[in-house]
């Protein structure tokens, strides 16, 4: 799909969420999940899926952000993003903040202008 080749080119440190700094083209989805499910979710709408993320040792690593699209279908272009002894939890669905995203406001921005 067009859309999601265009979201993966658009990623880059300017697009990382600042936790995950520095970024790096060897792992170009880390730090990219919350910009990129926001974006896919302007074109696409759906639901906002958000889960824990936990290591092996039971430490939480974060949280990780992908889609559900209207008709069910999950979508995670960031799900490579994961080193294997980081295991993404069962989501919950969360609700889009009204009038925008209240972190990453600029990461967001810029790869929505590039997408």
């Amino acid at each position: 799909m067009e859309l999601y080749e265009r979201v993966r080119a658009g990623w880059a440190a300017g697009t990382c969420d600042p936790v995950d700094l520095p970024w790096s083209p060897d792992n170009p989805s880390r730090g990219q999940c919350g910009v990129t499910a926001l974006v896919l979710h302007d074109h696409l709408g759906g639901d906002l899926l958000v889960a824990e993320v936990l290591r092996d040792d039971g430490s939480r690593q974060g949280f990780h952000t992908w889609n559900r699209l209207p008709d069910g279908t999950e979508v995670d272009l960031t799900r490579e993003q994961f080193a294997p002894d980081e295991h993404v939890q069962a989501p919950r669905i969360v609700a889009r903040p009204p009038g925008g995203p209240t972190r990453c406001v600029e990461q967001y921005e810029r790869l929505r202008s590039r997408v």
